[in-house]
């Protein structure tokens, strides 16, 4: 058995001279861009006889001594299955004895099964033999029957110490040849080439391509960078969304024949077919989206109906929409563009409608249509925001209010591509609402659990479970403002330098409703709990903050954040019917939450601060919720003192000095 071990070079040797029908026959490892050493066992096993010519045996014995360099350089191409034999032997293929040579015994790795897959990255790039006579350094990680996704990062994480934070492609083994992952070097070069052109992900919100001139100014913007090669997310144009929404409410009381003359959708077809004639565009790119909006709209002024899942295809329209508008303007003004439904490359959700989760499948699926599509043909990817594809139903899904913001992420993690913007119409998160507190100022840098907490109570500048795929794929997010390209924004990281930090934003939830549950079986009891949130998961509302005693909790409830549905007088008396049942209920409603975001291990500087200037304000403070290693301390009061109470702390903190003069206490400790 011949061990070797193949230094790792920076960049890939010339080819040996070797012939192409002894290359199909080996399969080898190629490594690139890395400085040590990965020990490799050279095996062989046993192909059928006619598989191999004595040209071959005789050039393979003279070659050997090269062994090293064919094993580092040959295309991946070159290593297929030449024997029929279903066998895969560890055995040391003899070279018959030929007229003027000595007899030599030589390991040969010339598999009757190949299966192969492709680590690519900067740490280690190659391909690996899966199969029983697997003999690498790290074989003892593999089983003989594997399966593996496209671009899996879980296969990654498993691997770390071998393969680095890269990705793993498509592999797949069931004891019988698979496919390679890379068909030849033509193939490899442009997975290559889309890692160097689609560089970040750029998403706009509504706001940004609310009219004709917004989207000449985003085009103007994607193109003032001619180093990027951005993939393009859009919303529905303006009010689209909100406009298509009570077309369809409308739709349900009116007759069909009335359909025609709803203001909303008279609206929607005024706003995108002006834009499309002062574009220069052709008003055949959506005549069939807009006749088929007015079908749907007569569709549900038949059936009296609107139900969640039709909602969420009345209003895929926008998006899509606005994606065939854009996308044909880029390739009218000379840079070559491509539209995308999302719901149409791989976005698969759970069939929860108008509030969908995006499943792991859709990572692998996005990444593979993009990157072939781009390996093809180039062309700037633009995508609709906000949509997906039921797994189980097959039907257009939402992903929630905001949801173009999880669309941008998921794309930036399905090709790790470099950065994530997410362009809006403010100077990235600012310290408050500057509609509260006009003079809030941006926040220069955030990690994921800060961005995270801020969406989900109350800032609207990005989507509650946008930072999820970013946070696992660690790439940086950066919220930017597209009418002031200029300012820097927010970058939102994994960690930032917490030394220093102490608030970093105060939001504002208003029209919360808080229950107080008092029961003496409580105490020293255990299941309480679990009776009490499984009438609130039966009855399908969310709850936001939670605080407990022995004798009491006190909770706040949320029933949808994504379509600013408020609770109905109905539902709220059925919970408090369900939990009379087990405890006394003191129902609150007009209640908010104050949330402060900021270093939870100077929560008791931030908690003494927040206390004096609502003591000063006469604001009683009827509940505070935190959790032991959150970024968040959460203050519930009444909906009349909110304002007030939120510019008071806004001013306490950022206006009078206050982090400045902590920040001057910490250098000097």
């Amino acid at each position: 058995m011949t061990e070797l071990s193949a230094p790792c070079k920076e960049t890939v040797p010339q080819r040996a001279k070797f012939p192409l029908h002894v290359s199909i026959c080996l399969l080898a490892v190629r490594l690139t861009a890395s400085s040590r050493h990965i020990p490799v066992s050279i095996r062989g096993s046993s192909p059928l006889e006619s598989d191999l010519d004595r040209r071959f045996r005789k050039q393979a014995a003279a070659s050997f001594a090269s062994l090293s360099s064919i094993f580092m350089s040959r295309p991946i191409s070159h290593f297929r299955r030449r024997a029929r034999s279903p066998r895969s032997l560890s055995l040391p293929y003899r070279l018959p004895r030929s007229r003027g040579s000595r007899k030599k015994n030589l390991s040969l790795l010339i598999p009757a099964m190949v299966v192969v897959v492709h680590l690519g990255g900067g740490a280690y790039c190659g391909v690996v033999k899966l199969d029983s006579s697997t003999s690498l350094a790290f074989s003892t990680s593999f089983q003989s029957k594997v399966s593996f996704a496209l671009s899996s990062r879980s296969f990654c994480r498993k691997r770390e110490g071998i393969c680095g934070k890269r990705r793993a492609l498509k592999v797949c083994c069931e004891k019988r040849v698979s496919a390679v992952v890379e068909k030849d070097a033509a193939l490899r070069q442009g997975a290559d080439s889309i890692a160097e052109q689609l560089s970040i992900v750029m998403k706009f919100g509504g706001s940004s391509v609310a009219s004709v001139e917004r989207m000449k100014e985003v085009a103007d913007l994607i193109l003032s960078f001619p180093e990027e090669r951005p993939a393009i997310v859009l919303s529905a144009m303006g009010k689209t969304t909100n406009n298509l929404l009570l077309a369809g409410t409308k739709a349900v009381c009116c007759g069909v024949s009335n359909v025609s003359e709803l203001h909303e959708l008279s609206l929607v077809k005024e706003l995108h077919l002006k834009t499309i004639d002062e574009l220069g565009l052709e008003s055949s790119i959506i005549s069939d989206i807009l006749i088929e909006l007015e079908q749907l709209l007569k569709g549900i002024a038949m059936m009296k109906e609107l139900t969640p899942r039709t909602r969420d295809y009345l209003v895929s329209f926008g998006e899509c929409m606005s994606t065939r508008i854009f996308a044909a303007y880029l390739n009218k003004i000379g840079t070559k563009a491509r539209q995308y439904d999302a719901f149409e490359i791989g976005f698969i959700t759970t069939d929860d409608f108008t509030n969908a989760d995006i499943l792991e499948a859709t990572y692998p699926a996005v990444a593979k249509r993009l990157h072939g599509d781009w390996t093809n043909d180039p062309a700037i990817p633009v995508v609709t925001g906000f949509l997906g594809k039921g797994w189980k139903s097959g039907a257009v899904t939402t992903l929630g209010r905001g949801g173009s913001d999880l669309t941008a992420t998921t794309i930036g993690k399905a090709l790790g591509l470099r950065e994530i913007q997410v362009w809006k119409d403010v100077d990235g998160v600012l310290t408050c609402d500057p509609n509260i507190c006009p003079n809030a100022k941006p926040v220069p840098h955030l990690t994921f659990e800060e961005a995270a907490e801020l969406a989900y109570f109350g800032a609207q500048v990005l989507h509650p479970q946008s930072m999820r795929p970013a946070r696992e794929g660690d790439i940086p997010v950066r919220v930017k403002n597209s009418y002031n390209p200029q300012a820097p924004g927010t970058v939102i990281t994994k960690a930032r330098d917490m030394s220093k930090a102490v608030l970093t934003s105060i939001v504002l939830k208003s029209n919360v409703t808080m229950l107080d549950i008092v029961s003496t079986r409580m105490l020293g009891q255990y299941g309480f709990l679990a009776k009490v949130f499984s009438i609130f998961e039966d009855l399908g509302i969310s709850v936001d903050c939670v605080a407990t005693s022995e004798v009491s909790i006190s909770l706040t409830l949320d029933p949808s954040k994504l379509w600013n549905r408020e609770l109905i007088q109905q539902e709220l008396d059925h919970v408090v019917e369900e939990l009379e049942k087990i405890a006394v209920v003191h129902l609150l409603q007009h209640r908010s939450i104050i949330s402060l975001i900021g270093n939870v291990q100077r929560s008791s500087l931030i908690l003494e601060k927040a206390f004096n200037v609502l003591r000063k304000n006469g604001v009683n403070v009827q509940m505070i919720s935190q959790g032991a290693s959150k970024v968040n301390i959460s203050l519930v009061v009444h909906d009349s003192e909110a304002q007030q109470c939120i510019r008071a702390l806004h001013s306490a903190f950022f206006d009078d000095g206050f982090l400045s003069e902590v920040e001057e206490a910490a250098s000097v400790n």
